[in-house]
C-alpha cells in the first residue's frame, strides 16, 4: 500500500501555519517535501509532518531557523543539541522573569488607576517606593466600595498628581512618627502631645481622602488594633504603637 501523502495546503492546515511558511522552509532546506505531484505541487508524508512538528516546537522555544536546522538534523540529540538547549533554557527563564515583572507592574498600574491613583509606574515607584498601594484593593472594594467615604476618596484622589501624592506620603510618614515620639517620651495616650497627633491624623485623612467624623475616627482607632495588618504597620515603627495610637484617638472623644 502506498504511503499516504498530503498537499501543502493540508499540511498547513494540520500544523496551523501558512502555505507561505512551508514554501519558505522548503526553499531554505529546512523542510523539503518528500515528493511532487504530477502537476508539480509539493507533497508531504507523515514523516515530513512529524519533522515539521519538531521544527515548530523548537521555534516555539525561541530558537532561530539556523539553530532549528541543526537541532532537527541531529533529531535534538547529542552534546551540541544539549548545550543549545541549556543556553536557550536559561534565556527563556530570564525572559519569563522579565515578562512576569512587566506583567506585575502593568497589573499594579491598572489597579492603582482603578483606585484613583493616576500615576505612571515610575511615579508610583517614586511616591510609594517598595510599598504597594494596591495590595488590598479588592478587599477595600468589598468592605467599603458602597460607602460614601470610599466614593469620595476615589473622586478626590483621581485628580491628584505626583506632587499631591508626595505630600500625602510625607504627612503619612510624619504623623505616625509624631505618635511614636509622644509615646517614647513617656507621654500618656490622653496627653496634649498625643492629642495633637490624633488631630493631625484626622485632619490628614479629611484633607486628602474623605471627611472623618468622630464616629469614623473612632472606628479607625478600633481597626488599628483589631486588624493585625494595621497593627503591624504601626508596631513595625515602634512596638506597642498601634495600641497607643488607638487609645490616643479614642481619648479625643471622651
Amino acid at each position: 500500500m502506498d504511503e499516504q501523502t498530503y498537499t501543502v495546503g493540508q499540511v498547513a492546515g494540520l500544523a496551523g501555519v501558512t502555505v507561505r511558511t512551508l514554501h519558505h522552509y522548503d526553499e531554505i532546506g529546512l523542510l523539503p517535501p518528500t515528493g511532487r505531484a504530477a502537476n508539480g505541487y509539493r507533497t508531504y508524508t507523515a514523516v515530513d509532518v512529524a519533522r515539521l512538528q519538531r521544527v515548530l516546537s523548537w521555534r516555539e522555544l525561541g530558537f532561530d531557523l539556523e539553530q532549528v536546522a541543526a537541532l532537527v538534523a541531529t533529531d535534538g540529540s547529542g552534546s551540541a543539541a544539549r548545550d543549545q538547549l541549556r543556553a536557550q533554557h536559561s534565556q527563556l527563564l530570564a525572559r519569563i522573569e522579565r515578562l512576569q515583572a512587566v506583567a506585575a507592574t502593568v497589573a499594579k498600574t491598572v489597579e492603582a488607576h482603578e483606585m484613583g491613583i493616576n500615576l505612571t509606574p515610575a511615579e508610583m515607584l517614586e511616591v510609594f517606593g517598595e510599598h504597594d498601594p494596591t495590595e488590598h484593593v479588592e478587599e477595600a472594594k468589598q468592605r467599603w466600595g458602597d460607602t460614601d467615604g470610599y466614593r469620595e476618596a476615589h473622586r478626590r484622589t483621581s485628580s491628584y498628581g505626583k506632587e499631591e501624592w508626595l505630600q500625602i506620603r510625607r504627612e503619612g510618614d510624619e504623623i505616625p512618627a509624631q505618635f511614636a515620639g509622644a509615646m517614647q517620651a513617656g507621654q500618656p495616650a490622653d496627653s496634649p502631645e498625643a492629642a495633637a497627633a490624633a488631630v493631625a491624623h484626622r485632619e490628614h485623612i479629611s484633607r486628602w481622602f474623605y471627611e472623618v467624623t468622630p464616629e469614623v475616627h473612632q472606628g479607625l482607632a478600633q481597626m488599628y488594633v483589631a486588624d493585625p495588618r494595621f497593627t503591624a504597620t504601626y508596631d513595625d515603627l515602634a512596638p506597642g504603637l498601634a495600641q497607643y495610637v488607638s487609645e490616643a484617638i479614642l481619648a479625643l472623644y471622651r
